[in-house]
């Protein structure tokens, strides 16, 4: 908690770095880490927007999509007045005060999550996470994650990794995306089993596979998606980028059909259960690469968006259900490991969750 608090606000001119001394560059006592501080905007701020300006004055840690969300949050006034105007321009010798949220605890913390245990022993344990469920704390997600559940499922049961009691994530799935993981309670199942998945399976007996409900029919039964994987322009999606790309990475994702549907009812838009299976583990990988071969995942908001008018064409109640559906349609089916204290092949499947076997049923009607 910061030294300063909304009776003695930190009054920063502009021109002179937020919270640090003009003079050596170090952090003042009460540095804004919460509690209130006032800025007062010099001739260079006029024009400039506020989340921008705010961004630039409140330093290194704190990001202009952080700033954005305390704007809309109703953190901050200009002149005494609320403003949730993010691209409200500023002029020259407004004061603007800033509800500085408390810090973060530096690790996560237990939270009583109920979890869908599928095995458990001294050194990992299995879930089959549900969609809706963020797998590790991050910017705007502290609480609520899977992480947060674990630590108080396994209470002391976690030896550590790297010293610290907490679960040992060695892959993740997407928030929206649910079926079975495998979690490290120990640094040795850690090292073992991140080294497994590192691997990908190439020469290990690592197996994971996935059901998705794409848009339309592949032509072939069977195929491989062989195409690289970067960044997209708003840095959070994923792309298939030329090969050379600095950020290119190699990704291999092997399909099969596993049911078509519609292909007898020409003028219902067709779709398919195609289980696919991964070579690498890239991030958006499935969901990218059934994009990029024109079989986007029904309900996906990031890369199946040019396909939300096919719900149109199809008949009700299925045409309000694909409306309905809050998310992708994709689901981790099995996981395949050898356990790296026992070495025994281990084996973990997981049914399509009620909401996604629901939207296949009404597909499996057309």
């Amino acid at each position: 908690m910061s030294a300063h608090n909304e009776e003695t606000p930190i009054l920063i001119e502009d021109g002179s770095s937020t919270g640090r001394s003009p003079d050596t560059g170090s952090p003042e006592e009460g540095s804004p880490d919460g509690g209130s501080i006032v800025l007062e905007a010099g001739p260079d701020a006029a024009g400039q927007r506020l989340d921008q300006w705010l961004a630039g004055k409140l330093g290194p840690d704190m990001s202009r999509s952080r700033v954005q969300m305390l704007i809309r949050q109703g953190a901050v006034k200009i002149g005494g007045q609320l403003v949730i105007e993010t691209k409200r321009k500023m002029t020259a010798g407004e004061r603007v005060s800033v509800d500085m949220p408390e810090p973060e605890p530096a690790e996560p913390q237990g939270e009583n999550i109920p979890l869908d245990v599928l095995y458990e022993d001294d050194d990992l344990i299995v879930i089959d996470k549900p969609p809706g469920l963020v797998v590790h704390p991050g910017a705007g997600n502290w609480t609520g994650t899977l992480v947060n559940a674990l630590i108080h499922h396994c209470g002391d049961s976690l030896s550590g990794i790297g010293g610290v009691r907490r679960p040992g994530i060695v892959h993740r799935l997407d928030k929206e995306t649910s079926g079975v993981m495998v979690v490290a309670k120990t640094n040795r199942a850690h090292k073992s089993l991140s080294e497994a998945f590192a691997d990908h399976g190439l020469t290990g007996d690592l197996k994971r596979a996935y059901l998705a409900l794409v848009w339309g029919i592949p032509m072939r039964p069977t195929g491989t998606v062989d195409e690289p994987l970067g960044r997209a322009a708003d840095r959070v999606r994923r792309a298939v980028v030329p090969e050379g790309r600095d950020d290119a990475r190699h990704a291999i994702t092997h399909f099969t059909v596993v049911e078509r549907f519609g292909e007898q009812q020409k003028e219902f838009a067709t779709a398919s259960l195609v289980e696919c299976r991964l070579e690498t583990g890239r991030t958006h990988q499935i969901r990218v690469h059934m994009a990029h071969i024109g079989h986007p995942v029904v309900g996906d908001p990031d890369y199946g968006h040019a396909f939300r008018t096919k719900a149109n064409r199809l008949p009700e109640p299925l045409k309000g259900q694909v409306k309905a559906f809050p998310r992708q349609a994709l689901h981790a089916r099995l996981l395949e490991f050898r356990h790296p204290t026992t070495h025994l092949p281990m084996r973990f499947e997981a049914p399509l969750p009620r909401d996604m076997e629901e939207l296949v049923d009404g597909f499996r009607r057309l």
